[in-house]
C-alpha cells in the first residue's frame, strides 16, 4: 500500500473505531449529536481513502460519488445505494440541519452506515495483508 493510502487507512481506523464505539454508547442528544460528528469524519476519510485506492489501480476519480461508483464496481464497497444516501445525509447535515432530519441520519448511520464502513476496512485491511 502506497504511503497516502497506509496514512488514510490508519486515520479511518480510529474514525472508525471512534464511531461503532460512539453508536454504543449514545442515548443523550449531545451523545447523539457527537456520534453524528464522528460520522462526518468518518464519511470523510472514507471517501479519501477510496480515492488513493483506487489511485493505486489506476483508476482517477475526483468527488465522493465517483469514487463510490468506482469503489462498488472493484468490490471495495458493498451497496452503491447506501454510499449514495450517504452521501445525500451528510450534504443533508452540513446544508439544512434540524433535529428530526439528525436523528433520522442517526438512525441510517446505527443500522446501515458503519457496516458499510466496516466492510470497506476490511477490504482495505485484507489487500494490505496480501489476503486478496
Amino acid at each position: 500500500m502506497r504511503e497516502r493510502v497506509e496514512r488514510y487507512f490508519e486515520q479511518f481506523e480510529k474514525a472508525l473505531t471512534n464511531l461503532e464505539s460512539a453508536i454504543d454508547r449514545s442515548a443523550s442528544d449531545l451523545e447523539i449529536d457527537g456520534t453524528i460528528k464522528r460520522f462526518e469524519l468518518c464519511y470523510e476519510l472514507s471517501w479519501k481513502l477510496i480515492k488513493e485506492y483506487l489511485a493505486d489501480m489506476g483508476i482517477i476519480c475526483k468527488n465522493p460519488r465517483d469514487c463510490f461508483k468506482n469503489a462498488v464496481a472493484n468490490s471495495i464497497i458493498d451497496s452503491e445505494e447506501i454510499w449514495m444516501k450517504m452521501i445525500d445525509d451528510r450534504n443533508a447535515l452540513v446544508h439544512t440541519y434540524t433535529h428530526e432530519q439528525s436523528r433520522k441520519v442517526f438512525e441510517h448511520i446505527r443500522d446501515f452506515y458503519t457496516t458499510s464502513f466496516r466492510y470497506l476496512y476490511d477490504k482495505v485491511n485484507k489487500a494490505n495483508s496480501g489476503e486478496i
